[in-house]
Parts: structure tokens; sequence; C-alpha cells
């Protein structure tokens, strides 16, 4: 048999093995997934049955929304917004050094180190439970909801500046190391033209997303629109609450595409 017939045959077998291979690997995926989900209780005819009623009760008593609450709450939702821009400003200030302290590439390991660990351990906290945390501190209100989110922005930030930072070609820095210039300089002058695109579009993204966790805080006082889906949830007001949760994702949506049309002005033009 010829060189090319067995390479032939190499490759058909190699991609058949290949992709059995894949198949065995996604049905035992969906296998776990199944399992896992049978734990829980997915698959019980009875419990399925009752969530379904549940779902259509509910639902009935959502619509229509009770729009005479519109004017309660948009005062509520003007105070997440100043949240959430606050907070991740408040959390890119405190973030973007941390970032910069954690790259390798400028850093000793005993400083990369401690501040890895430090981002770390805020980011192992979720918003609501630092909402809590900062309405024992500060007391209620919009500032704990404020500082909530800046410790979860400064969290995860700060670690994907850090990665960002790291991912900038070695062999600029060693070039401007090269004619003397300073951990400042190459702060000043290379780490942040080469990744300030990048910087600003995951501002932008962590500002999408706070706006979408201050929602809730509220439900533990720190502020915001949530203090109104806590009174309209636990006195079953649910069509106030389909109210609330329709301006909630009239906001958003004005947001995503405020955002969108920053990267497509700025960001993607540059």
């Amino acid at each position: 048999m010829g060189t090319r017939g067995l390479t032939r045959r190499g490759t058909s077998w190699g991609w058949e093995v290949g992709r059995w291979g894949d198949l065995g690997l996604g049905v035992g995926l969906l296998a776990l997934l199944g399992v896992l989900l049978g734990g829980m209780g997915l698959f019980e005819p009875g419990r399925l049955a009752q969530g379904a009623l549940n779902a259509v009760h509910f639902a009935r008593e959502m619509f229509p929304p009770d729009l005479s609450v519109l004017p309660v709450i948009a005062g509520a939702l003007g105070e997440t917004l100043r949240m959430a821009l606050a907070g991740t400003l408040l959390g890119f200030f405190l973030a973007f050094p941390l970032g910069v302290l954690g790259t390798r590439t400028l850093f000793p390991p005993v400083v990369v180190g401690g501040v890895r660990f430090l981002v770390a351990a805020i980011r192992t906290v979720p918003s609501l439970l630092w909402a809590v945390v900062m309405v024992i501190v500060v007391g209620l209100g919009p500032l704990a909801g404020t500082l909530a989110l800046a410790f979860y922005t400064v969290g995860y930030l700060a670690k994907l500046y850090a990665e960002l930072f790291e991912g900038i070609d070695p062999e600029i820095l060693e070039a401007v190391r090269g004619v003397g210039a300073k951990r400042r300089h190459l702060i000043r002058f290379v780490l942040w033209p080469e990744s300030a695109n990048a910087v600003l579009s995951q501002l932008l993204f962590m500002l999408e997303y706070n706006i979408r966790a201050s929602t809730v805080l509220g439900l533990v006082g720190a502020g915001g629109i949530g203090f109104y889906m806590q009174i309209y949830l636990s006195t079953m007001a649910y069509a106030r609450l389909t109210t609330v949760l329709l301006t909630v994702l009239l906001l958003v949506l004005a947001m995503d595409g405020l955002s969108a049309w920053v990267r497509r002005r700025y960001l993607l033009a540059s």
C-alpha cells in the first residue's frame, strides 16, 4: 500500500476516532446533567405539574402591570442608576492601580502575590453579601449599595486588568526599559496606550452589570429600586412588581444601547 493510501487511511481513522470521542463526551455531559437535575427533583411529575400551575397563577397576577406606581418608583430607579455609576467609577479607580500592582512583568512576586490574594478575597464575596456588610457598617441607604458595588467591581476589574497588562508584548516593555525608563514611565507610555481600549471596554461592561446588580441590593436595605421590589413581593402585589421589572428592563436596554454607541464611536474607531 502506498504512502498516500496510508496517510488517507490514518487521517480518516483519526477523524472517526475524534468524532466518536466528541460524541461520547457530549453524551456523558448530558447524562451527568440528567443525574444532577434528577437529584434535585426536576423529573418528578407531581412537582412539574404543581410548578406549571403556580407559574400560570403567578403570570395572571402579574398582568396587566399597575402603572399607577410609576411616579413612586421613578425616584428609586434614578437612585439605582446613581448607585451603579458611582460604585463602578469608585471601583475602577481602586481596581486600576491594583491591576498594575498585580502585573508580574512590572513588580516582584511578593507584591504581585499579595495583591492577587487581596483581589481574590474581595472577589469571593458576592455583591449581595457586600451590601449586607455595608448596611452594617454605614447604615441603610444608597451609600451602602454604592460601596458594595465598588468592592464587587474592584474584585473583578483588578483581576481582569492584571491579566490584560500581562498580555502586553514583553519585548516592548524591555525595549522601553532598556533606554532607562522607570516603572512609572512604563505604566504611562506603554501599559496605558497598549491597553486603553480594553480597559475602557471592560469598564463599560462592568457598568452594565452593576446596573443589573444594583436593582436587587435594596432587598437588604442598600437603597435603589430593590426596596420596592421587596415590598411588592412581600405583599404579593405582583402587578406592581411587573411595572418595576419593566422599568428596570428599559433602563438596562438603554444602558446597553449607550454602551454599544460608545464602543462604536470611541473604541472601535481608535
